[in-house]
């Protein structure tokens, strides 16, 4: 029940909303634009509905000046998301992405910095295929976009597995359990009969309602001493508190979201507050009350504003905390204490438990292609085929070969070796700290690059890291081509976001452990100003820092930049 003390703000309601109303759960007319064969694009309306069924469609903006000069429509394919829960793959559902991706997309596959597998490239004529073989292979792209709970992100914590799989266990159980209920998904892909409504039986979806949530909504597992999941950047976190070996609950957290818009300073990230403690088995009714309060006090008039943790900062924390325990009927107990201290990957092998052998590979970009002199694709291939155990996509864009036996473990070691596949360790700790969007050339809403900039970037930052004696010492960077900021630039330590072409704004000061925000720096800034700075900060941290220091805690000590202490602050 609505409490009418509070309240959404008032004003019309945004055209997503009219689209959503009016789409019949979901369905609008996709069934009818994908068999239109005149256009290989869609609808606005469509591609807005196209998202709830884990698509976006995109062009190739390299090849649009181009097209339109020969008066063609732009080179329009479709983005594809996998919901992978966790970032858990089997090496049977990655040979069919990898299949997948040479059949209908564009050979590559990108792993995300939410641990979900994506494909580019896909025409439209072949998205009802490509859609049907990840089903049959127990995948979906269901809710992978658009605005609901997109895919729980999950430390894959190769070194503790038995912690990981029950932390696993729940993080799945909540991605499946928000899921939408909707048949929309089933009818438009595979081929599923409507069934007739009737009077008395209507379909509804009792957790969302027929408007879905006012924006997208973001889960993450953390389990500490590591946050590479960056829990306090997402809408609900779970922070596992593990004692005497044994999973007792979670840490709550609400609030976090990184998106915000160029130049309006009513747009922030925001970093997520822990509320309180819950035991495992409440973690989905924690999600289903939290997700209920979004959906009734959520902005659905101004969807730059729509995200919960504008919710959250409107409503007052000790509010929404209040509203929380009505809904439940009980309340959350009191946090417990917990402890983080890094937010990367642990690569080459590790030994977990049980015997079972972890591989952590470093893959610059998340980008699953073969190079010239680098068959990572190929090599990934042969190993999928011998390969017992999973695969674990990494927050970080990184890819765990897991659960691996000693017997196969040989044979997996020999494959690496063959294609030359590597764990990053000859890299400096700045590349393997680094994380970067898609950008262009197809993401729509990409300003500058990304993908195909930062490892050219840090080839130059790592002269300068090297010179001071730096190599070995993490520094998290981030590029994204856009405020959106997919790759969670302003949670690094050095952070920057797309302005123009070639121009970036400059972040600094954030906390190593993804705990603090940073703040803008330099204002649309080119490659050659980004160096100039680098180069006398990071001299200065060289002889300047404290032991153990981080370099984000350096410029706030220092006196570089002030600490973000709220995104509420961000703009100060």
């Amino acid at each position: 029940m609505v409490n009418k003390l509070l309240k959404a703000p008032e004003g019309p309601p945004s055209d997503v909303e009219r689209i959503k109303e009016e789409s019949n759960y979901l369905r609008g007319t996709l069934a009818e634009t994908m068999l239109d064969r005149i256009s290989s694009g869609i609808s606005d309306d469509d591609n807005r509905l196209m998202k709830f069924h884990g698509s976006y469609l995109q062009d190739d903006r390299d090849l649009r000046n181009e097209r339109q000069k020969q008066k063609l429509e732009p080179a329009y394919q479709f983005m594809l998301r996998v919901r992978t829960p966790g970032g858990v793959s089997t090496p049977e559902q990655w040979l069919v992405m990898d299949d997948l991706a040479q059949k209908y997309g564009n050979g590559t596959l990108k792993l995300t910095t939410r641990q979900a597998f994506q494909m580019h490239g896909i025409l439209k004529w072949n998205m009802k295929k490509t859609i049907q073989e990840i089903h049959a292979s127990l995948l979906d792209t269901i809710a992978a976009c658009g605005d609901v709970n997109r895919n729980v992100m999950c430390n894959p914590n190769p070194d503790e597995s038995d912690i990981h799989a029950e932390v696993f266990k729940w993080s799945k159980q909540l991605s499946d359990d928000l899921l939408p209920r909707t048949r929309a998904y089933h009818e438009l892909w595979l081929d599923e009969e409507k069934v007739a409504s009737t009077p008395d039986v209507e379909e509804v979806e009792p957790m969302y309602g027929a408007l879905y949530l006012p924006r997208k909504f973001k889960i993450g597992v953390a389990v500490p001493p590591s946050n590479d999941v960056d829990i306090f950047s997402q809408d609900l976190g779970y922070i596992a508190i593990v004692e005497d070996n044994k999973l007792v609950g979670f840490n709550v957290t609400i609030g976090g979201g990184m998106g915000m818009s160029h130049g309006d300073k009513e747009t922030y990230p925001q970093v997520a507050k822990v509320i309180g403690f819950c035991k495992p088995e409440q973690v989905y009714d924690v999600a289903e009350k939290i997700i209920m309060i979004q959906r009734d006090y959520g902005n659905r008039s101004e969807r730059k504003n729509a995200r919960f943790k504008y919710t959250v900062d409107r409503l007052g924390l000790d509010t929404v905390k209040e509203e929380l325990h009505n809904r439940l009927g009980w309340e959350l107990e009191e946090a417990k204490p917990f402890h983080f201290d890094h937010n990367g990957d642990r690569y080459g092998w590790v030994k977990g438990t049980k015997s079972k052998w972890h591989f952590t590979l470093f893959i610059e970009g998340g980008r699953v292609t073969d190079y010239d002199d680098y068959k990572l694709m190929t090599g990934l291939r042969e190993i999928a085929k011998v390969h017992k155990g999973d695969f674990r996509l990494t927050a970080n864009q990184n890819l765990v070969i897991s659960n691996v036996t000693s017997k196969t473990k040989k044979k997996i070691t020999e494959l690496i070796e063959e294609y030359g596949l590597t764990d990053g360790k000859h890299h400096s700790a700045i590349r393997r700290s680094s994380l970067a969007c898609v950008s262009l050339p197809t993401c729509g809403l990409a300003m500058a690059e990304a993908e195909r900039y930062l490892p050219k970037l840090v080839d130059k930052i790592e002269a300068i890291v090297d010179e001071n004696g730096l190599r070995d010492k993490e520094i998290t960077i981030r590029m994204t081509g856009c405020p959106n900021s997919c790759a969670r630039p302003t949670l690094a330590e050095i952070g920057f976001i797309g302005k123009a072409p070639g121009k970036y704004n400059m972040y600094l000061g954030a906390a190593f452990d993804g705990s603090r925000l940073s703040k803008m720096y330099r204002e649309n800034i080119g490659e050659d100003e980004i160096l100039k700075e680098l180069n006398e900060l990071i001299p200065r941290y060289a002889k300047e820092r404290e032991d153990g220091e981080h370099f984000g805690d350096f410029v706030v000590r220092a006196g570089v930049i002030k600490a973000t202490t709220d995104g509420t602050n961000f703009h100060a």
